[in-house]
């Protein structure tokens, strides 16, 4: 294997001890360094110093060092350039990108991955994709300067100029659906439809019609033609959200289409080119899918060219305040009264779990500015408000999601002992927990009658008595004729 490449790295930051840190060590790797405060003293090192690699902060004394990056381009467009910043926004990770950034590093960064970044800068070459125009004072769809996210935005800015297929992964409530849009917004084909399908949704019956559209006459009650979703997405995107809940009748169709780049309505002998970019999202483990034979592993190599795995908010350390302050101004601007955090507030908020992610994140400062009297919301509100929303365990599983909302009951359970450990044999105790209701029900459904029971559960008939003695099933209530 042969030794990374010695070069020579010009490193533009006006704090000396950033530039001190940086120059000693690349040196140590092997470079030769000169470092540079400002714009000025930058164009004047080039004067005299033929770097191969720039290193250069955003904000400095004299300008952007953004657009000195775009002026490179042009003077030395072979130059790959790395931009660190402490404004870590999804912005600034797309103008990185948009001007033809070698890649872009958060501050604060870790010097071994700078050394391993200008190492592959000196032995590539650096991408230049179109331009993305700069939306001055927009509604940010992406918030947070955690580490997490700043590698998502890294992954973004990388996918939007191309039409690479990405899917997107995450709890539910993490913002996949932001994440979507974001990169339609920023890319090539802002200007055509966004389109979100839900698979979710969609009667399983109806897939096939509500994607690819149907003709008059295709079915009984088709009395009209139907534009399906891939036509009305043309030139745009589609967006296909939770994709691991599609029949695997429909899969099969779906991978036809992304083999041969067309699709024929229901009905129809006429194909149609599906001029479209494909996102998909889902928060299922699909590999798992794929194991138990529900999900087609060729079709999952299809969708999964560029995965986006967005980290649940309990992962996005000291983003929690940022997204809190961010939405009491949205719920501020929409008509509730404008309320501010106090710290004990928001580190409470920063403490919780957040089951639910942004989504329960929002909808929480969305209460606390409407139920607040005060300008300040204190933690004892907050902390008032965390506990009355335990009832969203109950909500979650009333709308199918079992598995998020027992993720639910256990996190918050966890989190009820603080920095302690909670008593041994947890696992005995929340399998019990839905084991009983389960068995509970079953036996309701079948009017008690065990044998039926054991045969719907999977089960030998004396585990499901032994089952029912352990766990004090008593029993079964009839259900109404």
């Amino acid at each position: 294997m042969n030794a990374p490449r010695a070069g020579r790295i010009l490193v533009t930051d006006d704090d000396a001890a950033i530039r001190t840190v940086v120059r000693e060590a690349l040196r140590r790797a092997g470079h030769v360094v000169e470092v540079a405060g400002s714009l000025a003293e930058q164009k004047r090192a080039f004067a005299h110093f033929r770097p191969d690699v720039l290193v250069t902060d955003v904000v400095l004394p004299d300008g952007n060092g953004l657009d000195a990056v775009a002026d490179l381009r042009i003077s030395q467009p072979g130059l790959p350039v790395i931009v660190l910043s402490a404004q870590n926004t999804f912005t600034t990770a797309l103008r990185a990108n948009e001007q033809g950034a070698f890649d872009y590093l958060p501050k604060p960064f870790d010097l071994g991955e700078l050394a391993r970044t200008v190492a592959d800068a000196l032995s590539a070459t650096p991408s230049t994709g179109d331009p993305i125009e700069e939306q001055a004072g927009e509604d940010l769809p992406l918030i947070g300067r955690s580490s997490a996210m700043q590698e998502v935005y890294r992954t973004i800015a990388r996918v939007v100029s191309n039409d690479l297929t990405v899917l997107i992964l995450g709890e539910s409530g993490t913002g996949k659906e932001l994440v979507s849009r974001a990169i339609h917004d920023f890319g090539a084909r802002k200007d055509a439809p966004f389109v979100p399908v839900n698979m979710a949704a969609i009667p399983r019956e109806l897939i096939e019609s509500e994607l690819f559209g149907h003709e008059r006459g295709a079915f009984t009650g088709a009395a009209q033609r139907n534009v399906g979703r891939f036509e009305q997405a043309q030139r745009g995107t589609l967006f296909l959200d939770e994709i691991g809940d599609m029949p695997i009748e429909a899969q099969t169709r779906l991978l036809r289409v992304l083999q041969s780049g067309e699709f024929t309505p229901v009905g129809s002998a006429r194909a149609i080119k599906a001029d479209v970019r494909i996102i998909s999202a889902t928060h299922q483990d699909l590999p798992r899918l794929i194991a138990e034979g529900s999900f087609r592993e060729d079709l999952y190599y299809r969708l999964n060219v560029v995965p986006v795995r967005l980290p649940p908010l309990r992962e996005r350390g000291g983003d929690v305040a940022l997204l809190a302050r961010y939405f009491l101004d949205r719920a501020a601007a929409s008509g509730l009264p404008r309320k501010s955090l106090d710290d004990a507030a928001a580190l409470r908020l920063e403490r919780h779990v957040w089951p639910g992610n942004v989504r329960e994140l929002e909808n929480l400062m969305r209460r606390l500015a409407a139920l607040s009297r005060d300008p300040v919301i204190g933690a004892a509100l907050v902390e008032q408000q965390l506990a009355e929303g335990q009832g969203s365990v109950a909500q979650l599983a009333e709308a199918g999601n079992l598995a998020e909302a027992i993720e639910h009951h256990i996190a918050r359970h966890l989190a009820s002992y603080g920095n302690a450990l909670p008593p041994d044999g947890l696992y005995d105790r929340v399998l019990a927990e839905v084991e009983r209701p389960l068995l509970r029900l079953v036996l309701a459904a079948v009017r008690g009658n065990q044998l039926k029971a054991a045969k719907l559960l999977g089960l030998n008939r004396n585990t499901l008595r032994k089952k029912l003695t352990d766990l004090g099933v008593g029993p079964a209530v009839r259900r109404p004729e």
